[in-house]
This record gives structure tokens, sequence and C-alpha cells, in this order.
């Protein structure tokens, strides 16, 4: 499956808590994390992530192994992506570093996410803040086949614009190169 997502910065971070709210109840979650590479950096080389992600939720704690391949789609950043549940977070960090890859960067990313139908797809909107980056970031994605990654698209800038986000808004930036750019000047975010 393709990871149909579009990423925006956030002006009116009030305004649009508030459109998610009447679309879905919200779960407020913090991820912590850690993407691995190889020591020669192969799968940063190759447009691949290797990701072990711990969700801290208000019930549950929960940690998720990814994979996403190279992206798909140029202007929207779109990945495959292969995600499994584990049950000891530990040893999949020690299998990945048995296994020879190394930790190439860990941070925090404090979420608000809401499921919810639209377009007749299954969306997933996630209101992101991550302390070492300056801003409020809105990510929305539905997950499909290759094939039908254009119109899913279209579908997901027709919600962020109902949510008051604009073309002129959305972003390709990824965390990590943001992270790793705050962690190079020496400056934090706000």
């Amino acid at each position: 499956m393709i990871e149909a997502e579009l990423k925006a910065y956030v002006h009116a971070p009030e305004e649009t808590l508030r459109r998610l709210d009447e679309r879905a109840e919200g779960r407020a979650e913090v991820y912590q994390d850690t993407y691995y590479d190889t020591p020669d950096g192969a799968l940063e080389a190759r447009d691949e992530e290797l990701r072990v992600r711990t969700v801290h939720g208000s019930d549950e704690t929960r940690t998720i192994l990814t994979y996403k391949g190279a992206r798909v789609d140029e202007e929207s950043g779109s990945k495959p992506e292969y995600e499994t549940r584990v049950e000891d977070a530990e040893a999949v960090h020690a299998t990945l570093r048995g296994l020879g890859y190394e930790p190439a960067i860990a941070f925090e990313k404090r979420c608000r996410n809401y499921a919810f139908e639209a377009q007749g797809r299954q969306m997933l909107a996630t209101l992101v803040r991550v302390p070492e980056v300056d801003g409020t970031f809105l990510e929305l994605e539905t997950l499909v086949d290759e094939r039908e990654l254009a119109g899913a698209l279209d579908d997901v800038r027709k919600v962020l614009t109902e949510l008051g986000i604009g073309a002129q808004d959305l972003t390709r930036e990824q965390y990590t190169a943001a992270v790793k750019a705050r962690r190079l000047s020496g400056t934090a975010g706000r």
C-alpha cells in the first residue's frame, strides 16, 4: 500500500483543531521515533526509511516497526509503507543493531490524531508538534494502491482545503532533516 499523504504548515492551529474536532474525536499521543540506517547511510541514499516508533497514548503504549520504500510521487513525497506492531520494543531495537543497522536519529513528536471518512476514503489527520522544530504541522493521509495515488492525493487536497489549509501551506520538509539541522545549528524549536 502507498501512504498518500500531504503535510502542511498550520498557521492557525486553534482553528484547525476546531475543524478537526468537528469531524472526529482526537487522540493525544506522543511518538518516540528512532530511525535506523546502515553505517554508510545506504537507506537514506536510496530514499528508504526504517523506523521504530513507540506510541504513548492515554490508554496504551505500543511499538511499531516501519519500512518505507522510495518515493513514488515527488510532489507529495508519498511512499510505499509496511508496518507491523511489535511486542517488545527493546528486542526490535537489539535485532536491528544486531543486523548492522545503527540509530541515525531519534526524536519526539507530540500528536493529536483524528480518524474519519472523507471523500469516500478512510483518512487519518495528525496535528503535529516536534519540540525541536518551530511550528505546528498537519499530516493528512489515506492508504491506497499505487494506481489510486493521484485520485487519493486530490481527495486529500480537498479535505485540507476544508480544514483551512491551502496549497501554499504544503511542505515536503521531513522532520528528520529539520531535527538534524536544528541539532547541527545548536538551536531548539519554540
